[in-house]
């Protein structure tokens, strides 16, 4: 696991890179400038994954989660959501069983 997240960390470092850069010049720079069509891409990109986890096999689901996985750190980078943030909304989550979790959510 520890390789996936040093993979994630550089990845996130060069999105970071990425912000100010042109747009015509760089796809990440495009995303992050446009944060609604980052989070189209990244629902894209999830609506792929789920296709691949059930009908086209182990290379598929780990190339598709790859795409995910980067639409997804670009889309917090535009949105300037700090992977910090996120681990402490999982971290308040730890020892709490899903279902309370979820239900302490609801209005």
């Amino acid at each position: 696991m520890s390789r996936l997240f040093a993979v994630l960390g550089r990845l996130a470092a060069t999105i970071e890179a990425r912000k100010g850069a042109d747009p015509a010049a760089s796809y990440t720079a495009r995303l992050l400038a446009d944060p609604a069509l980052a989070a189209k891409k990244l629902g894209e990109e999830a609506v792929e994954t789920v296709i691949a986890a059930v009908a086209q096999g182990p290379d598929a689901l780990a190339s598709e989660s790859a795409d995910l996985l980067y639409h997804w750190l670009v889309l917090l980078a535009a949105s300037d959501v700090s992977l910090d943030a996120v681990a402490d909304k999982l971290a308040a989550r730890e020892g709490v069983s899903g279902l309370a979790e979820k239900a302490s959510r609801k209005d």
